[in-house]
Parts: structure tokens; C-alpha cells; sequence
């Protein structure tokens, strides 16, 4: 099957979206990170307040886990904005690749305004820029421009993945 991917970037990205049909395309298994938040994160969030380092440590925890238990494949939608974030999910699961939906605040904002419901506040958006960290050299995964479509996005993924998990393997 290959290496699990973690489809990572700010909150509106299209992460959920993108992972699940990343999921479907490849027949693997698909997690959706915001289902192993606890709720004390979905309430300091759904009150406006963004997460801290030790609120994210369990979360991240969880997800680690479940990525290592899918280390022949599987696809978990998750935020990982920090690279200390992503080294803690490597902790778990060394052969993950990520696959970052980069876009500009604007497009993101878009995105957001459509989602009606969801527990992240359109206000939190800045602080997520604010925090993220695109993937350095060190780490392996693509970066995709989120403004186009999902099938697009995904097949973007599928064409250049041979190449991420090749350089990867020379490391």
C-alpha cells in the first residue's frame, strides 16, 4: 500500500475533504483528527480561544497512534501546524508523509464562510497562519495550492507521491 499521509494545514484548508477522497482514491482507512480532539479542546475552541502546546500533546498523541497501527497506509486529516507537531506524529510513525494544502488567507477564508457549524471560528484563522510552519527539507510531503478542485488536489497527490516516499527512502 505504502506510507500513511497526514493532509495538514490551517482550519478551512479542505483537509477533511481532501483526506477522505485521498482515502477513497487510494482504499485505505480515513480519520478525521477533530474526532480525537477531547472536549475540553472542541469547548476552549468553540469559545474563541485557540489551543495551547499542552492542549494539542494528547491529541497529538492519539493521532500518532493511530497512525502507527496504519503504518501500510491510511490517510488522517490533522492541523499539524508546527513542526514540532509533525516530529511528534513521526515519533509514532517515521515512514508518515505529509501532504500540506497551502492557500492564501483569502481563498481560506472563503472556504470557511461555507462551512456553516463547524467549531472553529472564522477568528481563530489568523492565529493558525500565525502558527504555521510549511514543511522544511527535513521533512517529507508535498505542498498543494487549495484553490482548485479536490479531484485535482488529490490526483496533484497521487502523480508526485512515488517521488516524496523515494526521497524519503534515501534519507
Amino acid at each position: 500500500m505504502g506510507s500513511p499521509v497526514v493532509v495538514m494545514g490551517v482550519s478551512g484548508s479542505g483537509k477533511s475533504t481532501v483526506g477522505a477522497a485521498l482515502a477513497q482514491r487510494m482504499r485505505v482507512p480515513f480519520a478525521d483528527a477533530d474526532d480525537f480532539h477531547p472536549a475540553a479542546n472542541i469547548a476552549k475552541m468553540s469559545a474563541g480561544h485557540a489551543l495551547d502546546d499542552d492542549d494539542r500533546y494528547p491529541w497529538l498523541e492519539s493521532i500518532g497512534e493511530w497512525l502507527a497501527k496504519h503504518h501500510d497506509g491510511g490517510v488522517m486529516s490533522c492541523s499539524a501546524l508546527k513542526h514540532k507537531y509533525r516530529d511528534q506524529l513521526r515519533r509514532h510513525c517515521a515512514d508518515v508523509v505529509f501532504l500540506f494544502l497551502s492557500g492564501s488567507a483569502d481563498v481560506i477564508r472563503r472556504r470557511q464562510a461555507s462551512r456553516p457549524g463547524h467549531f472553529m471560528p472564522a477568528a481563530l484563522l489568523d492565529s493558525q497562519f500565525a502558527t504555521l510552519e510549511p514543511l522544511g527539507p527535513d521533512e517529507a510531503g508535498i505542498a498543494i495550492d487549495v484553490d482548485q478542485s479536490i479531484d485535482d488536489i488529490v490526483d496533484e497527490y497521487i502523480a508526485q507521491s512515488d517521488t516524496v516516499t523515494t526521497e524519503q527512502d534515501n534519507r
